[in-house]
């Protein structure tokens, strides 16, 4: 129970933290620290859509980063065409996710262990190269959004906070949808065939049909994160695509506690904020954060959450 309160504790103050952060950015003039927390919020709203399918239903997807590619591109591609309405572009955006993502489930599913993740990654890399080749919408060099989505005046995503706090609420709209979703019959299910999915199929489950709809609910979700990527830089590249980037969202699962609920959001704080703290000692700022981050993992299992647990039980 001690273990419990610490963890909840630490989720308590780091919510607070995120919640409270552009009253301190304001009070500091600090306007870098929200811009960077933007971009933690939307890759913490990235990873918690990846833990919903490999924490929670055992599906190692090694090619999550395709949705955020995706759904930036829906958005920066409506922009060129002179679609600006956020009521369009982030619908088109989760719709094209929730697409790619039924297409590579249904396929990637078929298989298991390390071929669904070969599956998972060729396909990324798939997306990753039909968008380099589209001239037209920049190509290699990628495309830059010029105006961001209009929502009619409900909400000006050019004004830093404004836009900081919707990431904020889909970050936490998302966390709430996973634990109902996880809490429900179906996410029990899920649950059940991740931990032995022939016993499950012998009592009648139709294992496939349900990981397959919850591997579409979690790239619609990261098609999301996409469409607020895109919003936040003004630009998107093939590079969101690249597999460098799932494997950055896995580390994220993993380091902050895979299976728990706010674990992929503290992953994603401490990541982010490691390799931005590094990267402005050396250039050679990967060689340190490599063996840090092999460290937490060896010593940390469970994550941070999982380390935090341990602490309060003595």
């Amino acid at each position: 129970m001690k273990g419990l309160s610490v963890s909840k504790a630490v989720t308590a103050l780091m919510l607070a933290g995120l919640v409270l952060l552009p009253l301190y950015s304001y009070l500091s003039g600090n306007i870098f620290i929200l811009t960077l927390f933007t971009r933690i919020v939307i890759l913490a709203l990235a990873a918690a859509s990846l833990n919903l399918i490999m924490g929670f239903g055992g599906m190692m997807s090694f090619g999550h980063a395709a949705y955020l590619g995706i759904g930036g591109y829906a958005v920066g591609m409506l922009a060129q065409e002179g679609v600006g309405s956020g009521f369009i572009q982030f619908p088109v955006a989760l719709a094209a996710s929730a697409i790619y993502a039924l297409v590579i489930g249904a396929l990637s599913l078929r298989t298991r262990g390390v071929y669904f993740i070969m599956i998972t990654l060729a396909f990324a890399q798939m997306a990753y190269y039909v968008a380099s080749g589209l001239a037209r919408y920049g190509g290699d060099d990628g495309l830059t959004v010029y105006k961001r989505s209009d929502f009619s005046g409900l909400i000006n995503l050019s004004n830093r906070t404004q836009f900081y706090y919707l990431c904020l609420a889909c970050l936490f709209g998302v966390i709430f949808l996973i634990w109902r979703i996880v809490n429900s019959r179906f996410g029990l299910v899920v649950q059940g065939l991740r931990s032995n999915e022939q016993r499950m199929q012998a009592i009648g489950f139709p294992a496939k049909r349900y990981q397959l709809v919850c591997f579409v609910i979690s790239g619609t979700m990261c098609g999301l994160a996409g469409a607020l990527l895109a919003n936040n830089t003004d630009f998107v590249s093939p590079a969101v695509m690249y597999w460098t980037r799932s494997g950055d969202l896995m580390v994220m699962v993993i380091l902050g506690g895979m299976g728990t609920l706010f674990g992929p959001v503290m992953g994603a704080v401490v990541y982010l904020l490691l390799e931005e703290f590094l990267s402005q000692i050396t250039e050679y700022w990967a060689l340190i954060m490599g063996p840090l981050l092999l460290l937490i993992v060896l010593f940390g299992r469970g994550g941070i959450m999982g380390l935090l647990g341990r602490i309060g039980r003595g």
